[in-house]
């Protein structure tokens, strides 16, 4: 008889303060048959500062060699096992290693499941002050300057607050991209730092950000941006937008037809307007 399939364990990790950890952790930690870590020294720094000392083996599970050792630990999820996946901060899965090995594990009849834990996403959006009703995350966006911007032109018009990742040395190129896709006023929030000794909110409109991380920002970074008011009404309130999309990329007659099916507004009005 075959062995009863084993059970993967996402186990999320604390953004900053390691007291945020859920007891479980500890637990999942000592317990597992395999630990796939992100990063084996930092697992080992957490695990020293929970007091607890992995149960079983330790794996180097990252963004370069995921793709490789998936198969390798749905074998053993198979045979029986118990894997705890850990990144360096936050659930596993979410702009980290995870989502190919669930996939994977799914698709095998293996039971997944996970230890909630800290997310900069959530608390990114709950300290932003803006509205929390209906957001969406975004990730991180593309490092060349023409996708990022095709990408922002995108969701110029996203009606929902919007969560973003950046890395520090891009943060000022990136809010002053978003400046120019979403406009200059658009409210948002730079949060940096969360749960460790500098946290720091910084809240306004995108330019005013832009400016202020042209200064250089340090740290972990998650940027919250509210979401697009109601569509245009008139062709000149129209008109910020078009340009936005067309100077990222795509064809003028294009985006007039998509702003006038959104809008009711002319074609060709749009159009002419945009000429001029």
């Amino acid at each position: 008889m075959s062995p009863d399939p084993g059970v993967l364990v996402l186990a999320a990790t604390p953004i900053g303060d390691p007291r945020d950890a859920a007891p479980r952790l500890a637990q999942e930690l000592a317990g597992a048959d395999v630990v796939a870590a992100e990063d084996t020294r930092r697992l080992r720094r957490l695990c020293a500062e929970l007091g607890v000392s992995p149960g079983g083996a330790v794996l180097s599970y990252h963004e370069h060699n995921e793709a490789s050792r998936t198969p390798e630990l749905v074998e053993r999820l198979v045979a029986g096992e118990r894997v705890v996946v850990v990144t360096d901060a936050g659930m596993p899965s979410v702009s980290d290693p995870g989502y190919r090995l669930v996939g994977a594990a799914v698709a095998a009849g293996v039971r997944v499941t996970c230890v909630p834990g800290p997310s900069a996403v959530l608390m990114a959006l709950a300290v932003s002050g803006l509205p929390v009703d209906r957001f969406c995350f975004e990730g991180f966006l593309p490092r060349k300057a023409g996708e990022r911007g095709r990408t922002l032109a995108g969701l110029a018009d996203e009606r929902r607050t919007m969560v973003f990742f950046e890395a520090p040395h891009r943060i000022d190129a990136t809010l002053a991209a978003m400046a120019e896709a979403f406009g200059a006023d658009r409210p948002a929030a730079v949060c940096r730092e969360l749960t460790k000794t500098y946290e720091e909110v910084r809240r306004g409109g995108l330019a005013e950000l832009a400016e202020w991380a042209a200064e250089g920002v340090r740290g972990e970074i998650t940027v919250v941006v509210g979401g697009a008011t109601a569509a245009a009404t008139s062709v000149e309130e129209a008109l910020p937008g078009i340009r936005a999309r067309v100077e990222a990329g795509e064809r003028l007659k294009d985006v007039c037809a998509d702003v006038a099916a959104a809008t009711g507004l002319s074609k060709k009005a749009l159009y002419d307007a945009a000429v001029r």
